[in-house]
């Protein structure tokens, strides 16, 4: 595998400076180009971290005609950046895209046909996937220790509004698309049918504005969904938390995610440092010891999501070069949006969606 240049689209994204240091660790990125409409973020993002950075640009076209770029990643706001993952495509880059990819359905299934007709790999960064107790709990639950899978739920509930500006464009519904689900719960959503390996066929919800900010998305979720296989799953999402530090990234959490099934149980804290997970099972080789927890001590590794998040990139990269799958792709984000728009549906209406 050869190394590869790489742009960064857009550093006033919460996570553009993370990507960014992601970029700096991976091996296989060479080069870095960084683009922003404003002269004066590239600089200051220059200044702090320039390692291989080549240059910045403040003109989109001008940045693509001049520099071979083999794949950006996308941080544009949310109803900006389906926009440019579209440029991108064009411009013939393979794209892994910040989540949502776009504020709406629409915006997502048009990035998606794009990358198809470009023939461009298209990616979302959905990174806990890679992370290792989900790894190891989507190898237990699909060897069969738990049997049967009859149930699942999780919960992502963070700090309050008022501790992440809710004058940010994430809480403005024409820009972000969505609140909680489509800016935090969209993780967990993917992360339960990525673990089961089943698709959401149907949800139910409610949602709504509770914090007393003065914004226009939902900040507390309470969904209900039916996969494929019949089994069925709830979520609860919510910006909650009282005690908590300001910024987006470093405030407190209390998240939950667990499988049951008919001969027993996975379950853990996404969130929690050092990572534990645990496993309750009476199936054959386990029922001498059925109850089990596995723990992790993770490296110290300075890009977005740590070691796991940096092998989410790498993988990334070596299947632009067409060394294996993506880690993810844009179907993985359409199938998300889709489910999103339904939860939010299903409130409206007050009844059950079908996908």
């Amino acid at each position: 595998m050869k190394k590869v240049t790489a742009g960064l689209f857009g550093l006033s994204h919460p996570h553009s400076v993370a990507h960014l240091k992601t970029l700096i660790q991976s091996d296989w990125v060479d080069r870095i180009f960084l683009f922003d409409e404003s002269p004066d973020v590239i600089q200051s993002v220059q200044k702090a971290h320039g390692k291989k950075v080549e240059a910045g640009y403040s003109d989109l076209d001008q940045m693509l005609e001049a520099e071979e770029i083999d794949f950006g990643i996308a941080c544009f706001r949310n109803d900006l950046n389906a926009e440019l993952c579209v440029h991108l495509l064009r411009a013939g880059l393979h794209v892994i895209s910040e989540k949502p990819i776009g504020h709406t359905v629409a915006s997502v299934e048009t990035v998606v046909k794009t990358a198809k007709d470009a023939h461009r790999v298209l990616s979302v960064m959905y990174q806990n996937r890679y992370h290792p107790t989900t790894q190891e709990a989507k190898k237990l639950i699909q060897s069969g220790v738990i049997g049967d899978v009859t149930a699942c739920e999780s919960r992502m509930v963070t700090s309050q509004v008022q501790f992440r500006n809710p004058k940010h464009w994430l809480f403005n519904k024409s820009q972000s698309g969505g609140g909680i689900l489509s800016w935090l719960g969209c993780h967990y959503i993917d992360l339960i049918t990525y673990i089961l390996g089943q698709d959401i066929v149907q949800v139910s919800g409610t949602v709504d504005t509770l914090s007393g900010e003065d914004i226009d998305v939902e900040d507390v979720a309470s969904l209900t969904f039916r996969f494929a296989n019949g089994a069925l799953g709830s979520m609860q999402a919510g910006y909650q938390l009282a005690v908590s530090g300001p910024g987006y990234m470093g405030p407190s959490y209390d998240t939950y995610m667990g499988f049951r099934g008919k001969l027993g149980r996975v379950f853990w804290a996404p969130t929690k440092a050092p990572p534990e997970l645990h496993l309750e099972s009476v199936a054959e080789g386990w029922k001498t010891a059925p109850q089990r927890s596995f723990s992790y001590a993770l490296p110290q590794v300075d890009a977005y999501g740590g070691a796991h998040g940096l092998a989410f990139i790498d993988d990334f990269i070596k299947a632009i070069q067409g060394e294996g799958e993506p880690p993810t792709t844009g179907e993985d984000a359409l199938k998300i949006a889709r489910i999103v728009e339904a939860v939010y549906t299903s409130s409206a209406s007050g009844k059950r969606i079908d996908l």
